[in-house]
């Protein structure tokens, strides 16, 4: 054992992955419960449980179990602690009904849960059990996890659990960690963000051009839209070849497009749209034998097959680095699934500088940015409720069952009307990623609005909602009637300037009268700056028509002939984050 210490190899691990190792052995040192590693996906676990597992037997004479819930898993984990750790080799065994492979007597025994969690005794001692993917750990009652762990107990009292995940949370209960639970505490977390700067991470972006996706149709069952409808929804002719159209044109220069659809029937309609476009398309789903799915997984990783489409199977543990655009063709209300099916993406390549991200399914919009996610405890009464959505004609923030806006009347189209996108979602998949998107305009309408909950003496604005397409609005307000000189009536005068040869009137009623009776130039086209994580877009440019005459016919200023390019950014560099945004 000595001789083996001295001439080990050297595992050398990224600065976050020293500090996961630090952090978890404080965590045993000070504390009497278990805690947890949250790493994104692709940024190296491997590294973090060799260390451990080494130190463990080497350094305290320990055992250590890793346990997993499928059979990849423990394949990926056999052969990269092999890799990471050659002196560790002749230790380490395998216990799996599904690898026909049952080792008892090895320092260090990678099993699968199913076979195992009714024996605890037979495979003796534990002295540290590391939980891979320790999301899929059962919120309560006697699952697997739960039945070898208070078996284990029994042979060792002092058995200590370390989690390991990208996710720790479930789709039906909130978050792993708990007093009650298995896991107690994160003792180390690092953020995707973080890592994607520091360059261990390969950077997501979204394409240009967005459209939102309404599911406010689909109902949740266990934390999850209800297959059944999903897959009602998602199989639409039209949809599903107006997204496979934009999947070609987005990826004409990317190299491995992995496509997650919602149902069996759903994929096999994907890959037969792709196929009769010209373009070879691998599917696999969970009842694709092992020798089948094998060969096109792995045509996939050795760049053969560009285009994959899957069915609930390449989600967690699936390690294809080649990666570069993830095409989400399916909603789901899971924020764990959400980020497994990016974090496909995360892993470096050589070939790529980023991952490109489609999502039809509206699920940045729903989750947030992937670096970002809010997620909400069961135990506090809120995790039932439904999603909120977004009236398009005011801006109001409703419950999603609504069919008609309460505050503006606007009446939302029915659950079957759209299925998934038809086209991409641009939100920002990462927070603070800025998205520029331009927009034809098809009319413009002007309003009196009267900010909510202000009192009765605060000015009133020019509400300003530009249609884009056949049911999609983009709105500002214009402060004409805030005090004069002030920073906001300022903005107001150079808008109002841009657009028409009338002086700017002094009360909202005035200006909406004026510019219902044709005093403004037109505006052609709109540039709107969606910022992650930010609740409202801004109007950063425009594409404005001829500036009318005036209604009198005098001409009392002359004005600049082009007004093509007219933007609210100058002179000021930005709108302003104070009480003057009237909403």
């Amino acid at each position: 054992m000595i001789q083996a210490c001295a001439q080990q190899p050297v595992i050398t691990l990224r600065p976050y992955q020293a500090e996961a190792v630090d952090a978890v052995y404080k965590h045993l040192r000070s504390r009497d419960d278990n805690p947890c590693i949250v790493l994104p996906t692709a940024s190296g676990k491997t590294p973090v449980m060799a260390t451990i597992c080494r130190d463990a037997v080497q350094k305290w004479d320990g055992r250590v179990l890793i346990l997993a819930h499928v059979k990849e898993l423990l394949e990926q984990a056999i052969d990269k602690l092999h890799v990471m750790a050659p002196d560790l080799w002749h230790q380490i065994g395998c216990y799996s009904a599904g690898l026909k492979s049952r080792d008892t007597d090895h320092a260090i025994i990678v099993a699968g849960i199913q076979s195992v969690y009714r024996k605890a005794a037979e495979l003796d001692r534990f002295d540290l059990v590391l939980i891979d993917e320790a999301h899929m750990l059962p919120p309560n009652g006697e699952g697997m996890y739960q039945q070898f762990i208070k078996d284990a107990r029994i042979v060792n009292p002092n058995i200590r659990l370390i989690g390991l995940t990208a996710t720790p949370y479930r789709m039906t209960s909130g978050t792993i960690c708990g007093p009650d639970n298995l896991l107690n505490h994160v003792c180390y977390e690092v953020g995707i963000r973080e890592l994607i700067a520091q360059g261990y991470l390969c950077p997501l972006k979204t394409k240009a051009g967005r459209r939102k996706a309404d599911t406010s149709g689909l109902h949740v069952r266990a934390g999850e839209f209800i297959a059944g409808e999903v897959e009602a929804l998602m199989d639409d002719d039209g949809l599903v070849h107006s997204a496979c159209r934009e999947i070609v044109e987005q990826t004409h220069d990317r190299n491995s497009v992995l496509i997650f659809a919602a149902s069996v029937q759903h994929a096999q309609h994907v890959q037969r749209v792709l196929g009769d476009m010209g373009y070879d398309c691998g599917f696999v789903c969970g009842d694709s034998s092992g020798i089948f799915r094998d060969d096109i997984l792995r045509r996939f990783k050795d760049g053969d097959l560009k285009y994959l489409v899957n069915v609930n199977v390449l989600t967690t543990g699936f390690d294809a680095p080649n990666i570069d655009c993830v095409a989400l063709l399916r909603p789901t209300n899971s924020p764990g699934l959400y980020y497994q099916m990016l974090g496909r993406g995360f892993r470096l390549h050589p070939a790529k500088t980023n991952c490109l991200v489609l999502d039809f399914g509206g699920n940045i919009l729903r989750h947030g940015p992937v670096d970002a996610l809010q997620i909400k405890d069961k135990a506090d009464g809120r995790g039932g409720e439904a999603p909120a959505k977004e009236c398009p004609n005011c801006q109001a923030l409703i419950h999603a069952s609504y069919s008609v806006c309460p505050d503006c009347g606007h009446e939302f189209p029915p659950p079957e009307r759209e299925k998934h996108d038809g086209s991409a979602s641009t939100a920002g998949v990462l927070s603070g990623e800025v998205t520029e998107t331009d927009y034809d305009v098809s009319s413009v309408y002007y309003s009196i609005h009267t900010k909510r909950g202000a009192p009765p003496e605060h000015p009133k604005t020019l509400r300003v909602d530009y249609r884009c397409g056949f049911n999609e609005y983009h709105s500002e307000w214009i402060c004409v009637a805030h005090p004069k000189g002030s920073y906001a009536w300022q903005k107001a005068h150079t808008w109002w300037q841009a657009r028409s040869n009338e002086p700017m009137p002094n009360t909202v009623e005035h200006a909406v009268e004026l510019a219902e009776n044709g005093v403004l130039a037109q505006p052609l086209s709109i540039t709107v700056r969606s910022v992650t994580g930010e609740k409202f877009d801004r109007i950063t440019n425009y594409e404005l028509g001829s500036i009318p005459p005036r209604i009198d016919g005098s001409d009392e200023r002359e004005l600049v002939a082009n007004t093509s390019a007219v933007s609210p950014d100058q002179p000021w560099t930005q709108w302003p984050d104070d009480d003057d945004i009237p909403f």
